[in-house]
């Protein structure tokens, strides 16, 4: 992303208004981000996403990313957990669209389109990955149109899986047990839900099923369907967020999560803190979502209208991931050479914040785990703020030549109950590119 004076002032702009009073959304800031397909598995958030490259004109997509969440504010940046590159029989250089991953009997299935080359499928014992493929070939490919786009799978209660994709129109598949083949022919739905244009998202809830939608563009909206079989027909019952002048595209993706139902889609906002000029450059947001008592859903304002609850204090007395965040505006995550995820491009003045961070009695140091080729460069702790109380500072000295990664720390005072903490970075020897910074940890 473009760094520029002006993008800097409107990112903290952002932060210290935004952070306050509404949801962090986007909720990934390093990185563009679409299509997002949220899973719950042991008690956390996998949210995979599709990526748009930093330069992107229009669609540039190359792999499958992975964040994930316990309190849905709070985002660790897992990197690329798939691409192009997964599958053999792949020609096209371009075209990761988005996918969907679903677990089954221990496994995780990544449904994976390649924009004119049809739906591929990779499996994984671990959410995480590596992820593989084990067909060899496009589990699905109508070779006589291009609308083979956004799998959606689900499994229904008696156990039948449905895989579901599809633009301008809505086709189905019985998928087998197996999950990387299917039964019958492919199914094209006889009458589409009202303004339905692709990504749709199909689950059940509480005895009626759903089909969320973008809603035909443009703006596009996330419109719903219900049914009260897997295979409809479906209702039109409206619109879970109403298209609006302010995004072009959305992307729907939903889960119920300790006891709160969540709309995952996306938008342009954090383009737009740089320009409005129209690139295909787009970011995640998620918001909650309401039923009512007859299983419809209450519209949802738009993203930036909606307060997002953390929903559990953040525990700092164990190792975090440097590239977890709710806000890092400016800054990049990048995958080592020896395999380690790191914060990057790092640059002075810029700042870090994790939300709602549980210090209980009180922390005493910080330790954190970096690398560094020059002096002068260092992180002051702070609360609540970028300006607010400082409760240390952590010189971030040259790293040794044998050992580029190495541990530092300091005391740290007055960090007691919760608070959202400020990582701000500081250096009198060079503007960019402080440091690479791997994990930190606080101890009591």
């Amino acid at each position: 992303m473009k760094k520029t004076k002006i993008y800097f002032l409107v990112s903290v702009f952002a932060l210290n208004l935004g952070m306050t009073a509404l949801a962090q959304n986007p909720v990934v800031q390093t990185k563009y981000t679409a299509d997002p397909a949220p899973v719950v598995h042991n008690d956390t958030v996998f949210l995979y996403t599709t990526h748009d490259e930093d330069d992107a004109e229009g669609f540039k997509m190359f792999d499958w990313l992975l964040y994930t969440s316990t309190d849905m504010v709070n985002w660790t940046d897992h990197g690329a957990i798939a691409s192009l590159k997964s599958f053999k029989w792949v020609t096209r250089n371009n075209g990761a669209w988005a996918a969907q991953c679903i677990e089954r009997n221990g496994k995780f299935y990544l449904y994976c389109p390649i924009h004119g080359e049809g739906i591929g499928v990779l499996v994984s014992d671990s959410p995480y990955g590596p992820f593989k493929d084990p067909i060899g070939k496009q589990l699905v490919w109508q070779k006589e149109h291009w609308n083979d786009i956004d799998p959606s799978v689900f499994i229904d209660d008696d156990g039948q899986a449905y895989m579901y994709w599809g633009n301008p129109d809505v086709y189905y598949v019985k998928l087998n047990e197996d999950m990387i083949s299917y039964s019958g022919e492919i199914v094209k739905l006889e009458k589409k839900p009202e303004h339905y244009q692709e990504g749709p998202w199909v689950y059940k809830r509480n005895g009626h099923y759903y089909l969320a939608f973008a809603s035909t563009c443009c703006p596009e909206g996330i419109g719903y369907a219900m049914s009260d079989r897997p295979t409809g027909p479906w209702t039109t019952r409206g619109y879970i967020m109403r298209p609006t002048q302010r995004t072009r595209g959305n992307h729907p993706g939903i889960v119920d999560y300790k006891g709160s139902s969540y709309v995952f889609g996306q938008n342009y906002d954090l383009m737009h803190l740089e320009t409005f000029k129209h690139h295909e450059r787009r970011s995640v947001s998620v918001a909650k979502m309401h039923y009512n008592t007859d299983g419809t859903i209450q519209e949802v304002p738009y993203w930036t209208e909606t307060v997002l609850e953390q929903i559990e204090p953040f525990n700092p007395y164990r190792r975090v991931e440097a590239e977890t965040m709710a806000w890092g505006y400016g800054l990049k995550v990048e995958k080592m050479p020896d395999g380690r995820i790191c914060l990057v491009n790092i640059d002075n003045n810029e700042s870090l914040c994790v939300r709602g961070v549980d210090f209980e009695d009180g922390a005493r140091e910080l330790s954190v785990m970096a690398a560094c080729n020059v002096d002068g460069g260092s992180i002051e702790i702070r609360l609540d703020s970028i300006t607010g109380p400082l409760i240390g500072t952590l010189p971030v000295t040259r790293s040794g030549a044998m050992d580029r990664y190495k541990q530092l720390s300091c005391p740290v005072g007055n960090a007691k109950g919760i608070h959202d903490l400020y990582f701000c970075f500081k250096s009198t020897a060079q503007k960019s590119n402080l440091f690479f910074w791997d994990y930190w940890e606080f101890n009591k």
